[in-house]
Order: structure tokens, then C-alpha cells, then sequence
């Protein structure tokens, strides 16, 4: 039976990507070595490196000004590397919390300066996107959290401001078209758009360096990483391979636009199912809903478990929301093909059929 993998993360590949990397264990570009024992610093993985970071730029049709960084950690360390290399203690940084990973971003912020929360929609459970506030000017940057994986929500504007913006877009990185020039620094784990866990992307506008005065741990600069391509320690090797054929994947496929269109189908067909079967009951504001994780609850508690049963016998996994929302969550990367978010509408008119 095929499988249809709607996990929020790690998460579903191309199968391109998968059968490619899975060559070079055995096999790297012919070489008769494994990509898991090959210098980082000789010319086969240099070559790498080197498409991969010219691949974001091109996606991400970066300005001059920008530099690449591929690091490890997660996105959960850029929670505090982006504010110490970004404001001094005196300083102030505005947040918006949208959710978990944006209220674990405000805690460690905190360690480094002055931090308001200039938004937030946890009365609500996080059920939309705040809108309505101001950014004042002598903020040094806002941090944003473009896509939010457990509720459901995604930011499709931005604010209107003069401060850099700083977003973490782990779970929509290269899903669409953004105008990076709005931002000051993004940053991305991999495990969802991007590639296979143990790699971070992390895009910064060099003018936004260099003006803190705390030391910063060698690890932590991200000047040094800058200067040192990315390889001033042992990079995670395989995670920037998968990451490359990704990108590669992407590409080949269009690009952004590409991405966007198809995963605004997706999308469309899922939540028009969820509005229209009476089985289903959608969790955030519409406006607001996310093309990445698309939250949906039962109409009925005790319908849970068997519709979840049914997605499992038409082999539509890792369906089951998170525990701050209970429910259903089905995650709808650009790897996802429209046939498999058909295959759960399908499950989803079928239990209709039988519960009503």
C-alpha cells in the first residue's frame, strides 16, 4: 500500500531527494567512497557546499548584501545565537508570539536585551495571526514566526516597517516567493521544506554585524562562520547533501512560484473539504490558515480514533494533532503531491458517508 506521510517533522522528502541520497551512502558521485566518510574540506564536498549555498541564493533571489550560513543546532539555537549577535543588552527587540516556537524565541531573547512582545494571540490559543500593533523605531529588530506548525496558522503579509525583520521560517522555507529584502535575517531547520534534520539555514544582511559589544563564543559568531564558508567546524555533511538535493528538487520544479501554486492547491482542496463535510470542524481564523499545516478537529470527540483508524487503513499517516490542539493535523510540505492530500479528502467523504 502506498503511504501518504502528513507528519509535521521530520518530514516527508521527495522521493528523488530520498533515492539519490540513499546512492550516496554507498556510492558519492562515483568516487566508490560514502558521502559519511568524505573530507569536508576536499574538493568533492566543497562542490557541496558551494551549490548549496549559490541554490539559496538563487531561490531565494538573495541581494548582494546577503550571506549564507549553513550551521547545526536547529532553529531552537538561533532563538538565542540571532539576539546575541544582534543587540546589546541595552537594546530593545519587539516579538510577535504566534505560538510555541515564538513564545520559546521571546524566553531566550530575553538573556540578551530589552525585549517587548508587541502581539500576541495565546488568549486565543493561537488560533490566528495578531495584526493591529505598531513597531516602534527604536526597536533594533522585530522577530517574526512565518508558519506555526502546531496551530495552524501562517503569516501571508507583513508589517509595514522600517526595522529589520527577523523570521523564523523553519516549517515554509522555499514554499514561495518572499522579498527578502523585507528582512534582515531569516532562519530555517531543516526536517521540513528543506532537507533532513541536522542542518540550519541561516540568511543575514551583513550590515546588521559586527555591532554588539558582548563576546560572542567562536561557535556563536556568525562573522567567523561568514569568513569560514560555513566550515570553520566539521559541518553536518549529509544534512547540507540532503539540503542541496532538495534545493536541486525545487528548482527542477519550477522554483518558488512553482512551489506556491502548487501548495495553494493543496491547500484549497483540503480545507474546502474541512468546511464542507459536516464530520470536520477547522481550528483557525481562515484568513489566517496555514498551506503548510492545515488543523482540523472532529465534529464529534468520539469520532477521533476512528477516522484516525480509517486514515491508517488508506495509509494516511501521522494525521493525530498536537496535544496543545488535539484534533487532526495533516502537514502538506512542498514534497506532498496533490494525489496524497486527495487521498485523505477521500477518507474524510467516505467517514462522512458512514457517520451521518
Amino acid at each position: 500500500m502506498k503511504k501518504h506521510n502528513f507528519s509535521a517533522g521530520p518530514a516527508i522528502l521527495p522521493a528523488s531527494v530520498i533515492q539519490e541520497a540513499a546512492q550516496g551512502i554507498l556510492d558519492f558521485n562515483g568516487s566508490g567512497l560514502s558521502i559519511l566518510e568524505v573530507s569536508h574540506r576536499g574538493a568533492a564536498f566543497m562542490a557541496v557546499m558551494d551549490e548549496a549555498i549559490e541554490l539559496v541564493k538563487e531561490l531565494l533571489d538573495l541581494p548582494a548584501d546577503y550571506e549564507v550560513m549553513f550551521l547545526s543546532g536547529g532553529a531552537s539555537t538561533q532563538f538565542f545565537m540571532a539576539p546575541m549577535n544582534l543587540i546589546d543588552e541595552s537594546d530593545t527587540a519587539c516579538y510577535v508570539d504566534t505560538g510555541t516556537w515564538a513564545s520559546k524565541a521571546i524566553k531566550e531573547a530575553k538573556a540578551f536585551g530589552k525585549i517587548e512582545v508587541l502581539a500576541s494571540s495565546k488568549a486565543d490559543n493561537y488560533t490566528h495571526i495578531p495584526q493591529g500593533f505598531d513597531v516602534p523605531s527604536y526597536a533594533k529588530y522585530l522577530h517574526l514566526t512565518s508558519n506555526n506548525t502546531i496551530y495552524g496558522t501562517q503569516y501571508h503579509w507583513w508589517p509595514d516597517t522600517q526595522v529589520p525583520i527577523v523570521c523564523d521560517m523553519s516549517s515554509d522555507i522555499f514554499s514561495r516567493p518572499v522579498d527578502i529584502s523585507r528582512f534582515g535575517l531569516i532562519y530555517a531547520g531543516a526536517q521540513k521544506n528543506m532537507g533532513a534534520a541536522g542542518v540550519t539555514l541561516v540568511v543575514v544582511k551583513k550590515d546588521l554585524l559586527g555591532t554588539v559589544h558582548r563576546h560572542l563564543p567562536a561557535m556563536l559568531d556568525y562573522r567567523l562562520h561568514i569568513e569560514n564558508g560555513s566550515m570553520y567546524n566539521t559541518p553536518p555533511v549529509y544534512a547540507v547533501y540532503i539540503a542541496m538535493l532538495t534545493m536541486r528538487w525545487i528548482k527542477a520544479n519550477g522554483g518558488m512560484r512553482q512551489m506556491e501554486q502548487l501548495n495553494q492547491r493543496k491547500a484549497q482542496l483540503l480545507y474546502d473539504e474541512i468546511d464542507a463535510n459536516p464530520c470536520f470542524i477547522g481550528t483557525t481564523r481562515k484568513e489566517d490558515r496555514s498551506l503548510m499545516n492545515v488543523t482540523f478537529l472532529a465534529a464529534k470527540p468520539e469520532w477521533e480514533q476512528p477516522f484516525l483508524d480509517a486514515c491508517k487503513a488508506a495509509g494516511c499517516v501521522d494525521l493525530k494533532g498536537h496535544r496543545s490542539v488535539g484534533g487532526f493535523r495533516a502537514s502538506i510540505y512542498n514534497a506532498m503531491p496533490l494525489e496524497g492530500v486527495q487521498a485523505l479528502v477521500d477518507v474524510m467523504r467516505e467517514f462522512a458517508k458512514r457517520e451521518q
